[in-house]
């Protein structure tokens, strides 16, 4: 991906500044500081710069359970700040910014000030090359080879040619961030789907109504009832949810193949809990095969069927191949944090 050409500014050197990662630091700091200059902020306070960090990597790790790396402190300080601060996996992006910058409990300052030593001042080897932290502030202040930010004890300031550059492009200097960032985490993560739409969190989960009335409704109707997979309980329509037999969260897309009707109590409860398959496998297969089945005879051109043909070329239902697409998601699913359902 290439970044927007400037007579003022070293655009290769900025380019450059995630050729050599260990860690997701660089990736959420560069993001920081674009979103600080969104908001209109030429000088950064450091503190709030780290909180964005937190804020922008905490749905992809709390929600989606990606990886950053066993030695990833970023992914570390965020499981240890949902503790001290009491935030929640779906606590919003904003309240989580907002609490951490104005948070003055020990233990938070210390986890963000930890990033302090890590991520300012090697952001700017490009610029400055490799030297001890001190020699590279003190670079930064004598504007040596034009860095994007001069670095101070509490604060960054923004240089005015890059911050005029950067306020031009934030929006393609985000994508830049999030296209390095995915294919990073791409090579943490190697069977985790869809790792890019893993970044943000979405401003509104898609809607399951058509699914409901264009597939399930129409199974339902014509007989009459079909029995919960995980209560047993008869569902009809209109009394039903359609449910992530594995959970959104992982998979990242609502495929009717993993899709079936629930007891919305029960699903509520399970939540983004993985189903044991020795105990729901065979009733999760019967009712897709009997949707497919009555789908087919009533709308052989539902689009619906589509989502099967990844699976059933010729939507001919093997139990075996079934199984044996879903439970490997299963495993790695439940390596990557996801917990299986008790009972």
């Amino acid at each position: 991906m290439n970044l927007p050409q400037d007579l003022k500014v070293s655009v290769s050197k900025l380019s450059s500044c995630f050729r050599v990662t260990q860690s997701t630091y660089k990736f959420y700091w560069l993001l920081a500081i674009i979103e600080s200059i969104e908001a209109g902020k030429e000088e950064i306070p450091k503190k709030e710069l780290f909180a964005r960090m937190i804020a922008n990597a905490w749905f992809t790790v709390n929600y989606f359970h990606v990886s950053f790396g066993k030695q990833d402190k970023l992914q570390q300080a965020i499981e240890k700040l949902k503790d001290i601060e009491a935030f929640d996996v779906d606590t919003s992006k904003q309240k989580i910014l907002d609490s951490l910058i104005h948070s003055t409990n020990k233990e938070t300052i210390k986890e963000l000030n930890h990033f302090d030593h890590n991520v300012p001042f090697k952001f700017l080897s490009p610029w400055l090359g490799a030297h001890d932290e001190k020699l590279m502030y003190q670079l930064s202040q004598e504007n040596f080879n034009y860095p994007p930010y001069s670095l101070y004890k509490e604060s960054i300031l923004m240089q005015p040619d890059w911050l005029d550059y950067f306020k031009r492009n934030a929006g393609i200097l985000k994508d830049f961030c999030y296209w390095n960032l995915a294919l990073f985490l791409q090579t943490k993560n190697p069977n985790i789907p869809d790792i890019p739409n893993k970044l943000m969190r979405p401003d509104k989960r898609g809607s399951l109504l058509k699914h409901k009335k264009d597939f399930w409704d129409l199974v339902i109707n014509e007989i009459g009832s079909v029995d919960c997979i995980y209560t047993g309980k008869k569902l009809i329509t209109g009394t039903y949810a359609v449910e992530h037999f594995v959970p959104f969260q992982y998979v990242a897309h609502d495929l009717m193949w993993n899709l079936v009707p629930a007891d919305p109590t029960f699903n509520s409860m399970k939540n983004d809990k993985l189903p044991n398959l020795d105990s729901y496998f065979d009733n999760f297969f019967e009712v897709q095969k009997e949707g497919v089945k009555i789908v087919k005879q009533l709308n052989p051109k539902n689009k619906f069927l589509e989502d099967y043909l990844s699976i059933f070329p010729t939507l001919d239902f093997s139990k075996d191949k079934y199984r044996e697409t879903i439970e490997p998601m299963l495993t790695i699913a439940s390596n990557n944090g996801f917990r299986y359902m008790e009972g």
